[in-house]
């Protein structure tokens, strides 16, 4: 609850502020790469395997500059898949984890200098989880939830079309097990 809170209210602060850097109104591409936490967690587990760390992903999005301040903004994220063996007291089994979201949202650009700005969005999100499982976990099934989508990041423009960009990214609540619906993206987008 404290990240939405968070993220809001940074969404709001950018949200007020003037103009952005080094861009045209219109539309606009973009792609990247995220790194996402996942976790697994099955109790009494005591196998030697990870069950938790970092993957990576990628994200495709497209937006509208509506002026040089706001814009609208949709994209899609692939949260990466991540397997888990694991051992308890009662047996074995194993987890699959394949996770990804897609996203709708307003954005609010802050210049910071002439090539650099900073950026909020806040908007809605689908993460679509899928869980498999075999021995112990046979039976277990994904999650789909729909949440708050929330970013703050900044970008770089190279030059009036392209620029760099690097945000942290929350899509709401993903499932109990599996991949994070929370990463860090990093990429470029092209200014029609």
């Amino acid at each position: 609850m404290m990240k939405k809170i968070l993220f809001a209210m940074i969404a709001s602060v950018t949200a007020v502020a003037g103009m952005s850097a080094a861009h045209a109104d219109g539309a606009y591409v973009g792609g990247g790469v995220t790194v996402n936490r996942y976790n697994f967690d099955v109790p009494d587990a005591t196998s030697a395997g990870n069950h938790s760390g970092y993957q990576a992903g990628g994200k495709i999005y497209a937006g509208y500059d509506i002026d040089k301040t706001w814009a609208v903004e949709g994209g899609y994220a692939d949260f990466g898949s991540k397997d888990y063996n694991y051992i308890t007291s009662a047996g074995s089994g194993a987890v699959k984890s394949d996770s990804h979201g897609y996203y709708l949202a307003g954005k609010a650009t802050m210049p910071v200098s002439e090539k650099l700005g900073v950026f909020g969005k806040l908007g809605v999100a689908r993460v679509n989880t899928g869980l498999t499982g075999s021995g112990l976990s046979t039976g277990i099934t994904g999650d789909n939830k729909t949440g708050v989508y929330a970013s703050v990041g900044a970008q770089y423009a190279i030059n009036e079309k392209v620029s760099l960009t690097a945000e942290l990214e929350h899509f709401g609540k993903s499932a109990d097990q599996g991949n994070k619906a929370t990463g860090l993206a990093l990429g470029a987008r092209y200014n029609f």
